[in-house]
């Protein structure tokens, strides 16, 4: 046990980030955890971020970049590697990574959610050659093409009206006959010619050679079957809370995290912010003030 930080935030996110930032600021020594190369979570995938007080319209990129080089000019401590296990009943807490294991005084959980499954035959078999969760990722592989969205939320009329800019044609496939995206999305939705909703339907299996080349759907009022020809399908309906190796801390149903305002989970030391954290609104925003409750409560949980 060489060392022991004061904290480790394990989730590079908006949650994760503004947290690290806040914890340098009160001169804690701090720890940023991050799966992938370049943190920033979700965010990277959003084509434009149209909500994020005084940066309108900025797309999740560039927003993310920003993030980023905030975490960075504030000296943080950060490592890329994949969490393996955690033993957060102990002291000090063990974190166990591809690259070594880490000890610490206090841990904010900030690992985010991921995009739902739908469950149907060939998702899995084509996913990467046409079956997506990311449109801004892999829309521009679709240019003069037929592609589908499946949802109602406001991801779900995001990626249709991004994919509409490039796409021939985008279906829009929802469970019911309206939709819960912002007004403001749907107004645009509906504005954009080559959208088309397929209303009250399900997918019930994605078909290809190779690639996808049609989408089987099913009216849930009437039953009726029909196809779509489409060459790509992107899902939005939903996610999961990245939980899986987080054990020993009281979940809600759907096994998001338990935590309030103040992000104390059951366990003493243990904070979770952002997107796993059991909440009403999960958006950059929340996010972001989540990080910055979640090092007050470790600043009192170190005194």
């Amino acid at each position: 046990m060489e060392k022991i930080y004061d904290v480790i935030i394990v989730g590079a996110g908006p949650a994760g980030m503004t947290a690290a930032i806040y914890a340098k600021r009160a001169e804690l020594d701090t720890l940023l955890l991050e799966m992938n190369y370049m943190g920033g979570g979700q965010v990277l995938n959003t084509y434009e971020v149209d909500n994020y007080p005084a940066l309108p319209g900025i797309n999740g990129f560039d927003l993310g970049t920003k993030f980023s080089e905030h975490v960075d000019k504030m000296g943080v401590e950060r490592v890329s590697a994949e969490v393996k296990s955690m033993v957060l009943t102990a002291d000090p807490k063990e974190i166990v990574t591809e690259e070594g294991t880490y000890y610490t005084k206090t841990v904010i959980l900030a690992t985010g959610n991921s995009p739902k499954k739908l469950g149907v035959p060939g998702e899995k078999e084509l996913s990467g050659m046409g079956v997506s969760y990311c449109a801004t990722c892999d829309g521009a592989f679709f240019k003069n093409k037929i592609t589908a969205v499946v949802g109602g939320g406001d991801v779900a009329v995001e990626d249709a009206i991004f994919l509409a800019r490039g796409c021939s044609k985008v279906y829009l496939i929802h469970r019911r006959n309206e939709l819960r995206a912002a007004k403001s999305l749907q107004t645009a939705l509906f504005a954009t010619p080559n959208i088309e909703c397929v209303w009250d339907s399900v997918v019930t299996e994605i078909r290809g050679e190779e690639k996808v080349s049609e989408i089987s759907v099913q009216n849930v009022k009437t039953k009726e079957m029909s196809v779509l020809a489409a060459d790509g399908i992107f899902i939005a309906v939903g996610n999961d809370p990245n939980a899986s190796y987080i054990s020993d801390i009281d979940c809600d149903e759907k096994g998001y995290v338990l935590a309030g305002e103040d992000c104390k989970t059951n366990l003493k030391g243990v904070f979770a912010a952002g997107d796993l954290r059991s909440k009403r609104l999960r958006q950059i925003t929340t996010a972001v003030a989540d990080g910055a409750n979640a090092i007050t409560s470790v600043q009192e949980a170190l005194l």
